[in-house]
């Protein structure tokens, strides 16, 4: 029987993997986006131990599952809570009424869904809820729409730098340098733009276009790394893992806790996702709750770093040990 050409072969992959790359994207996009709940999402309840009783039960009873509960004793100590990120707002119980603590600057979408849970709470007693914004979301940006929306362009700026790197055939100590440098200068232009221009970003001006530039960096390196180790293929598949898992996974849009499982827990060791928390975090909250994403990031570019030099340090050995193709003179016949 006939074999099929090179051509039919490579015709029959084409009109197959678009149909699985479509379904893949579309998987990793629209899962997220449809499930879309809080999951023992942090909560805070202060005041008295028994109104605060009665509150958890009611809030457990109205809505099994989606918070994690965590008691404080008064409104202090839950507007710590908050601005350390501990929990993503507050509810406390006062002689006028309940209170409800929110941050917008952490999810406006978590803010509107705590301040409805109190709402509905208090609509069956009469009550009426006062709503803080205690970390609010700044004026230019309410919604955190440009926070979110910066994560893909930060991953596509990330994938250029290690393909740049990658085409023009940099490798070693030089490739590292080149790699550190862009994205150094994509977080300073980037913080130029999100802060000083758009007003979006309200933290320390530096710290964010560190966090901008580890968080490009994390992706170039890995990048320009594994295609040192595999060759080029190892662009496609760096760029496929932060681009349709690590950004729908990320959570920037609403809560990592927002997000179905393990989507939420797999978008935070990505780096869209941790580096959308990591920038939450130093341009809202003064760094808290900054040491987990900046460890991720800082893993990731290590690593590929890492590997970046290591490929370059395998190359000429791998080069040595082959042999070299022996050549011989036609023996002549007389």
């Amino acid at each position: 029987m006939a074999q099929p050409s090179p051509g039919a072969r490579r015709l029959t992959v084409a009109v197959v993997l678009a149909p699985l790359l479509a379904a893949l994207a579309l998987w990793a996009f629209a899962w997220p986006a449809a499930r879309t709940a809080p999951r023992d999402l942090p909560l805070g309840v202060a005041g008295p131990a028994s109104a605060t009783s009665a509150l958890e039960r009611q809030l457990a009873g109205r809505h099994p599952g989606a918070f994690e509960i965590h008691r404080y004793d008064d409104e202090a100590a839950a507007r710590a809570a908050i601005e350390d990120r501990t929990v993503y707002g507050a509810v406390v119980v006062t002689p006028e009424g309940p209170e409800a603590l929110t941050a917008s600057a952490a999810s406006p979408v978590v803010a509107q869904l705590l301040q409805q849970a109190v709402t509905e709470q208090a609509a069956a007693t009469g009550a009426r809820v006062r709503t803080v914004d205690v970390v609010a979301a700044p004026a230019s940006d309410p919604r955190g729409a440009a926070l979110t929306a910066s994560v893909l362009p930060l991953v596509m700026a990330g994938l250029a730098t290690g393909a740049a790197v990658t085409f023009l055939g940099l490798g070693g100590v030089r490739a590292a340098l080149a790699l550190s440098g862009a994205s150094a200068l994509v977080g300073l232009a980037a913080a130029g733009i999100a802060d000083s221009w758009l007003g979006v970003l309200t933290g320390d001006w530096w710290a964010e276009a560190g966090v901008l530039g580890l968080s490009t960096l994390a992706v170039a390196a890995a990048a320009a790394g594994l295609s040192s180790l595999v060759g080029r293929a190892g662009l496609g598949v760096v760029g496929a893992l932060v681009m349709l898992v690590g950004n729908p996974f990320s959570g920037a849009a609403s809560a990592p806790r927002m997000l179905p499982e393990p989507a939420g827990a797999i978008g935070q060791w990505l780096p869209p996702g941790a580096g959308a928390s990591l920038l939450r975090s130093v341009a809202f909250f003064d760094g808290a709750a900054a040491v987990g994403p900046a460890l991720t990031l800082t893993w990731w570019a290590v690593l590929g770093l890492g590997a970046v030099l290591l490929g370059d340090a395998l190359g000429p050995r791998t080069a040595s040990t082959e042999s070299p193709t022996e050549t011989r003179e036609p023996v002549a016949v007389s």
